[in-house]
């Protein structure tokens, strides 16, 4: 939480209605209290014991993805990122949740947030996916006679990535060095889009940049603190910060956009803690995405020609929470032969918002599909997006439509780019 009370952010709203439009779920369902005006109403009726924290208005709080649009919609400033955590870990601390419900979360948060019990389950999945078995039980049917959190998951099995997960610890700038920066491994990027990470240090190194991999690292706690599971996201974020805590980096680096969203705001998750406080400014102030940091960068390495039609897809956490929109478009738009459109409406969510598409799997789905038609709309075969999340989801609904259109993270496209210019 700010320095400000929470009384005192709910009192910024106006109910002026300009977030409205902006809110994936009030598109979907046209209800005031699945909207964030409507949120907080609901939360200031809880803060004024006007209403009980219930299991109805755990419901409403759950629906929310967190995509934060209706942040940069606002005209009064109010920051509903701060409201939607605290209210989630009231609701986490204060309402009981249905038996099921509480046990698919407790496995959720037991395997995603690590990436060593990740890595034991890729073997399986790829298999799972290499194999044809996915295609063929997504056109059988049966997965309708499974309940839709656990169709979600099977929906969701990554594609198959060769790239291997171990990184080096230390790579040498290529050049003369112009940075020295410590890379994020991160948890469902390093396990399951391992290419990703491969390609941030092949770029970062050619560009100049001297990049370290600390060893050991775990979660950055983004999922758990987006769930209202502050003291869980607190103990991964701390051990998090030890890892690059006094080490000479330009720059703490990032290739996922919700982990940087959350780690830019650990000054304000350890705004009360007086042990974390000054570390968790000190690292949130030198966090950079690969996209921020390389769009700040003249290009030092040749670039090839790539003749393909791009669409960009903005990630809710790097366009809304991170406000980074033109710097992966500007990186784009380097690459000889690239050719980059728009997603109409483009400002809309995926649906896939952490663990959004596993909890809340029915409206996952219609958000997703209106994603997976305006990506269509474009007519390319290739989309771009800087976050592990959207490109899961966003290939899980066009799968669903019988599409096959391949994905990237606007690094993967520099480093092929930057290997073509070499030769």
């Amino acid at each position: 939480m700010s320095e400000r009370t929470y009384a005192d952010l709910i009192s910024d709203c106006v109910h002026c209605g300009f977030c409205l439009p902006a809110c994936p779920t009030y598109i979907s369902w046209g209800v005031e209290m699945d909207s964030p005006r409507g949120r907080i109403d609901l939360m200031k009726g809880v803060e004024e014991n006007a209403i009980e924290l219930s299991d109805t208005v755990r419901v409403h709080i759950d629906r929310c993805l967190g995509c934060m649009a209706c942040v940069t919609s606002c005209p009064s400033g109010v920051r509903y990122d701060l409201l939607i955590e605290s209210t989630r870990a009231k609701v986490e601390a204060q309402v009981k949740r249905p038996f099921l419900d509480w046990l698919f979360r407790e496995f959720v948060f037991a395997i995603f947030p690590y990436p060593a019990r990740l890595a034991a389950i890729r073997g399986p999945l790829q298999l799972y996916v290499r194999s044809g078995i996915q295609a063929l039980v997504q056109r059988s049917g049966i997965l309708k006679l499974f309940p839709s959190r656990l169709q979600q998951l099977a929906e969701l099995a990554p594609p198959p990535d060769s790239a291997s997960t171990n990184l080096p610890t230390h790579v040498e700038a290529h050049g003369t060095k112009r940075m020295q920066v410590g890379l994020v491994a991160g948890c469902v990027q390093r396990v399951f889009f391992p290419n990703v990470n491969a390609a941030t240090l092949r770029v970062l190194a050619a560009e100049g940049c001297e990049v370290d991999v600390p060893s050991g690292q775990g979660c950055c706690g983004a999922l758990s603190l987006h769930s209202g599971r502050d003291e869980e996201a607190k103990h991964f974020a701390r051990a998090l910060i030890e890892q690059f805590d006094e080490k000479p980096y330009d720059a703490i680096v990032i290739n996922a956009a919700g982990c940087g969203s959350a780690m830019k705001g650990y000054a304000e998750l350890f705004a009360d803690d007086i042990a974390y406080r000054e570390k968790a400014k000190r690292f949130a102030s030198r966090v950079r995405d690969v996209n921020e940091l390389l769009a700040g960068l003249e290009p030092q390495a040749q670039r090839g020609r790539i003749d393909a039609r791009v669409a960009y897809h903005d990630a809710c956490h790097l366009a809304h929470a991170q406000r980074i929109r033109s710097e992966p478009r500007r990186l784009l738009q380097q690459i000889p032969g690239i050719e980059l459109c728009e997603i109409p409406d483009g400002d809309q969510c995926c649906g896939s918002a952490g663990t959004y598409n596993l909890f809340e799997p029915e409206s996952a789905r219609e958000i997703g599909d209106r994603k997976a038609a305006n990506v269509l709309k474009t007519g390319t075969r290739l989309v771009a997006s800087a976050n592990p999340g959207c490109t899961l989801q966003i290939q899980s609904r066009l799968r669903a439509r019988g599409e096959s259109i391949e994905s990237m993270h606007p690094v993967e496209l520099l480093d092929r780019s930057i290997q073509l210019g070499a030769q």
